[in-house]
């Protein structure tokens, strides 16, 4: 057994601060990789906000929808790297549930560091919630700052998008139940840490029940899969030189079809649709209803545990 094992926790890890500070200190590393990653994702988003969207914007203004279509248009790669944040939340999902199960929990059962704090008058249940809630309070206020990010971006630039099922597939999954999945990560991750008690295979099994996790979410209602969703309507404006609202003449880039129904801009917009909200809240309530089953279980084979020593 190694000496961080033998060591009996400091006096101050036992008070419900100092059980904060023990975790934060024991997992500093995955913080930084979380805090950096945040940061990175943020700042990505926040220049397709600005200065990433403003060639398409161009296009957009000049031709119309049909300046996004056209061949080498710099819409058709703004549009691919619209999606590349969400690609990334779900990526991180994936890690979160990867270290609950390994690092957070196997790893400090499987070394006896866990069983030595519950010794030095640290309860299991509280080991567990402590080391439960203190990555829970990241990953909410980073997923949150993601996601009020991306909705900002949704609701600036939706209108450079080539449409088709995804932009609704975003529209549709992008709101709290993008905070809510990553925190069913976490706690299936805990509950197959408490299961597995060894490191590697938790982070298989982990890695494979937040999978299924995500496949189902995929193709089944209520979770909002990528041929789940409603239609999302759009609408295309041409704006004449007196200000005046038209119908998209069909110009393309005819510049003389243009001057003769004399549009000098347009302007798109996705359309808000009444389904977004009743479809987010319940996907997001079965998404928090499973975490807390899967909290419970934990708690109730973590219990079971300690009865039995």
């Amino acid at each position: 057994m190694s000496a961080a094992v033998l060591e009996a926790p400091p006096a101050s890890a036992r008070t419900p601060r100092g059980l904060v500070r023990t975790v934060l200190r024991l997992h500093r590393g995955a913080l930084w990789i979380w805090l950096a990653f945040v940061t990175a994702t943020a700042g990505f988003l926040l220049w397709l906000l600005g200065p990433g969207a403003e060639p398409a914007q161009r296009k957009l203004a000049v031709y119309g929808y049909a300046g996004l279509l056209m061949a080498d248009s710099p819409a058709t790669e703004f549009s691919d790297l619209f999606y590349y944040p969400d690609t990334l939340i779900t990526v991180a999902s994936f890690a979160i549930a990867l270290f609950a199960g390994g690092p957070l929990i196997a790893r400090e059962l499987e070394s006896g560091t866990a069983q030595l704090a519950w010794t030095q008058s640290v309860s299991p249940a509280r080991w567990l919630a402590t080391a439960l809630a203190v990555p829970a309070a990241f990953i909410v206020l980073g997923t949150t700052l993601l996601t009020v990010l991306y909705q900002q971006l949704w609701s600036t630039h939706s209108d450079l998008l080539i449409a088709g099922i995804a932009p609704r597939s975003l529209y549709f999954s992008l709101g709290p139940a993008t905070v809510a999945a990553p925190l069913l990560g976490l706690a299936l991750g805990a509950l197959i840490g408490l299961t597995a008690r060894r490191t590697l295979p938790a982070l298989a099994f982990s890695g494979f029940a937040y999978f299924l996790v995500y496949a189902f979410r995929g193709n089944h209602w209520p979770f909002q899969g990528r041929y789940q969703q409603p239609e999302l309507s759009s609408r295309s404006r041409a704006i004449t030189s007196a200000g005046t609202e038209i119908r998209d003449p069909g110009c393309y880039v005819d510049k003389a079809c243009l001057a003769k129904h004399d549009v000098v801009r347009f302007t798109r917009e996705y359309l808000p649709s009444p389904d977004y909200w009743p479809r987010q809240l319940l996907e997001t309530g079965v998404l928090l209803a499973l975490t807390a089953v899967a909290v419970a279980l934990a708690f109730g084979i973590l219990r079971r545990r300690a009865a039995t020593g």
